[in-house]
């Protein structure tokens, strides 16, 4: 079985391309997934130079794809479900490297909001341009309708 579910939060903003021929969207990212260390880890790796979150490349298809580039953001908190993809290519020097990279079946964002930096964050909350002082508090009279 080879099924892989993961939470982590964009490296940078998704790319996207598509496909010659076809016009098949593909976007690619990176994530980032906290290895869940406790806080003592976290500072004995960080004071040691050692990454606390693992990278992993993201590889999405169609219209999932097309959204991903649309409404991801680097640093925004997303989930994925999916498979993992290995393969290997052979540089110019004739070195043999190989990839691993988890093909998406399924992308959830887990915040929200356009990429534009004029958009508020989901967890702004605006109120208009009218403060609180502007309200008057109501007089208690004691008389409740129910």
């Amino acid at each position: 079985m080879n099924s892989v579910v993961l939470i982590g939060r964009l490296v940078r903003d998704p790319e996207l391309r598509f496909v010659p021929g076809s016009g098949m969207a593909v976007a690619n990212f990176t994530m980032a997934i906290d290895k869940g260390l406790t806080r003592e880890k976290k500072q004995e790796f960080e004071s040691q130079g050692k990454p606390t979150a693992d990278f992993v490349r993201i590889v999405v298809w169609g219209k999932q794809a097309e959204n991903c580039s649309q409404y991801l953001a680097k640093g925004k908190l997303v989930a994925i479900q999916g498979s993992i993809q290995t393969g290997s290519y052979k540089t110019t020097t004739g070195e043999t490297r190989y990839t691993t990279e988890v093909l998406a079946n399924r992308v959830e964002f887990l915040e929200w909001g356009e990429k534009t930096p004029s958009s508020p964050k989901s967890d702004d909350f605006s109120f208009g341009s009218s403060s609180f002082d502007d309200y008057q508090s109501i007089e208690d009279d004691d008389d409740v309708p129910f």
